[in-house]
């Protein structure tokens, strides 16, 4: 499912007009985005938690190449999935 797909299916369930349903799937993406980047995490029971995890600097291997890299550190977005959800995909 695409970003298009989405409004369109949350257009149908919420009875919003497609103009409403994408302006509110954008602030909800705007505000997940604005709170993981302040280093909160998000929880939406039932559905899951979106945080920020930490990759520490490692080394790796070009497979082009085969000749050792340095992987910086970064942050990443990780999500987990509520027991609703897992549920509801198993």
């Amino acid at each position: 499912m695409n970003k298009a797909e989405l409004i369109n299916a949350v257009a149908a369930e919420a009875g919003l007009s497609k103009v409403d349903a994408k302006k509110a799937l954008d602030a909800v993406v705007k505000s997940v985005s604005n709170a993981l980047v302040a280093g909160d995490k998000v929880s939406l029971v039932g559905f899951g938690t979106f945080s920020v995890a930490a990759r520490s600097a490692r080394s790796g291997i070009n497979p082009a190449t085969k000749q050792a890299i340095k992987i910086e550190a970064k942050n990443v977005a990780k999500f987990k999935a509520g027991a609703e959800l897992a549920a509801a995909i198993n």
